[in-house]
């Protein structure tokens, strides 16, 4: 019999470049920053974080497996359609999301005054209170790839259950 709780890892980077009217998804939404995300889908890396963590929960295997980058279907995808297809499937049904930790890991844009959204639209995709989401920014202190404002990162963490 498998255990009634589970945990889910995950984690997502993806490359910047600059932009002068630069918008990054983070969470469900649009950050205004001096960047834009280099990637095949949005790029909303916090989102592709949950995604790999409630995959890694079901031992379903990652994002990747799911929306591969070379899938035209993919291309400038929202990345809440992505964990909405995360959600449905089969391995999903019947869990119960108890809490998602997200840590969100860049130099820029600076996001305490957009986390208060991020959790609130999070909370929404998942129908969860928003006191059962956490959005946690930091900097990578001027270190390797992020530190250097050329991308950016997201961990997360999600304990979910069987539903009764």
């Amino acid at each position: 019999m498998l255990p009634a709780l589970r945990i889910g890892l995950g984690f997502d980077i993806h490359r910047l470049e600059a932009a002068s009217d630069g918008l990054i998804p983070l969470a469900g939404v649009l950050v205004p920053a001096a960047y834009r995300v280099v990637a095949h889908s949005d790029g909303d890396v916090a989102l592709h974080a949950l995604c790999d963590a409630i995959l890694g929960a079901h031992a379903a295997g990652d994002l990747g497996e799911h929306f591969p980058d070379n899938d035209a279907r993919y291309r400038g995808c929202d990345s809440s359609q992505l964990l909405a297809a995360v959600l449905a499937l089969p391995c999903c049904q019947g869990m119960v999301i108890h809490n998602v930790d997200i840590n969100i890991i860049a130099e820029t844009p600076r996001l305490m005054d957009h986390k208060a959204a991020m959790r609130q639209r999070l909370s929404e995709l998942l129908s969860l209170d928003p006191s059962q989401v956490s959005i946690k920014a930091r900097s990578h202190e001027q270190v390797d790839a992020i530190g250097e404002k050329k991308a950016i990162g997201a961990q997360a963490i999600v304990l979910l259950s069987r539903g009764s």
